[in-house]
């Protein structure tokens, strides 16, 4: 086969028919889940000011330094893709007067982002995902929330070999010294640090806590961690959101390498990896300052994010396969031209009265017709003939005890419910 003269994007793919039951089934258990803890969603626009991510995000962080989709427009817009979700919905809040809402603000989100990366399984160029912020509470325990809804979702998707990975990075009172100490330590080791690390530990020296390379770990075996630099109020937010977790009977590592490179984070981040396969799944955290930093005032806030094509991935390797489509409870068929004619009027009343009708228009005779309905399993066939279509009338077969009866065409529906009612 001749290579196409046109495929898609390096780091895109096509969401093809197949795969589309398995963001439905994401996108439905997410909202079942948020909905009850009472979140309204939430739609940003892809394009935003790309110095709002600069800004919160931070100028030294790889999403701005590397991962950035940049474009300038005619009228000298200097706008990006948005590689993230939570700045953006801190810009609505901030623009659109949300902190005069009661607080906190629960907000959700499902959708595209863009980051310039090295494609690789389960990251891409253009990817999915869904989030959640609650905005206007300092109380630890909505990151408790945020780490449960996430969990949750996971959850319900069937996966269940989880666990929650957690680490407090300070604030604004604590952090400085930590971060002081802990370039001290990684200028003592300079030369066994990898070039980023080099760069980062002037720029962005928490990031190198985040690198995977073999020797910049051993370095980090002997780094000072956060968690024993904490103030008394950082050390107590912790503490309390541990002892909730633990009441929920949610496992959990205190991970003192974890820092959730975004400039914006304070006190209490997270992850959420499969300990099937080590991928993380979901991440998130507390950004006190993100509001500030925006002109918005002090605000507190936390929230979480998960990638979908990850999701995905990992339902699929352990064989959690959503339901590809609706099976329907019955089937149209159809014989002559007459008949074929009048079916669409009749299939969109069946439409209206909600009810799940397959068909298979394409095929003109009977024995094709009913052989894919007994494929589907579906309790009622309707089959409509060219004597049918003359005289307004319509054959329901019921198909658990084969009897058929001829029905006049307004009273099909009334027909249909009574046969899905039988058990």
């Amino acid at each position: 086969m001749a290579k196409p003269k046109f495929q898609s994007p390096t780091g895109t793919h096509d969401i093809l028919p197949q795969n589309q039951a398995y963001y439905d089934k994401i996108y439905k258990t997410v909202k079942d889940i948020v909905s009850f803890y009472d979140f309204g969603k939430i739609d940003t626009p892809i394009l935003e000011d790309a110095n709002l991510f600069i800004r919160s995000v931070g100028e030294n962080t790889d999403i701005v330094e590397k991962e950035m989709f940049i474009l300038k427009t005619k009228g000298k817009d200097y706008l990006a893709l948005r590689p993230e979700g939570t700045a953006p919905i801190m810009r609505a809040y901030i623009e659109n007067g949300l902190l005069s809402l009661p607080q906190p603000v629960r907000l959700w989100y499902f959708g595209p982002f863009f980051r310039y990366e090295k494609p690789q399984a389960g990251r891409f160029r253009q990817f999915n995902q869904f989030g959640i912020e609650i905005i206007g509470e300092s109380d630890s325990i909505v990151d408790v929330q945020s780490v449960l809804i996430m969990y949750k979702v996971l959850q319900e998707l069937g996966l269940n070999d989880l666990i929650v990975k957690i680490n407090s990075i300070g604030d604004d009172k604590c952090r400085p010294i930590y971060r002081k100490d802990l370039i001290k330590n990684l200028r003592n080791n300079k030369d066994s640090l990898c070039a980023d690390c080099q760069k980062r530990m002037k720029t962005n020296p928490l990031r190198v806590l985040d690198c995977k390379n073999e020797k910049c770990q051993q370095v980090l075996l002997g780094a000072p961690q956060s968690i024993d630099y904490l103030c008394e109020e950082c050390k107590k937010h912790l503490k309390d959101t541990l002892e909730y977790l633990d009441e929920l009977k949610i496992p959990y590592l205190l991970e003192s390498k974890l820092v959730r490179g975004l400039d914006y984070y304070t006190r209490n981040v997270f992850e959420i990896e499969s300990t099937r396969s080590g991928v993380v799944l979901a991440g998130g955290g507390r950004y006190d300052n993100l509001a500030k930093v925006l002109g918005g005032g002090n605000v507190s806030a936390c929230g979480a994010a998960a990638g979908i094509e990850r999701i995905i991935n990992e339902m699929k390797e352990t064989k959690n396969r959503p339901m590809l489509k609706d099976v329907p409870d019955i089937f149209f068929t159809q014989i002559g031209p007459l008949a074929k004619k009048k079916s669409l009027p009749i299939l969109e009343n069946l439409r209206k009265a909600g009810l799940k009708v397959g068909e298979s228009f394409g095929k003109n005779g009977l024995k094709d017709q009913l052989g894919k309905a007994s494929r589907l399993g579906v309790k009622a066939v309707i089959i409509l003939g060219q004597k049918e279509a003359i005289n307004d009338k319509i054959l329901i077969r019921n198909m658990k005890t084969s009897k058929q009866v001829e029905v006049k065409q307004e009273e099909i529906v009334k027909e249909l419910k009574k046969i899905l009612k039988e058990k």
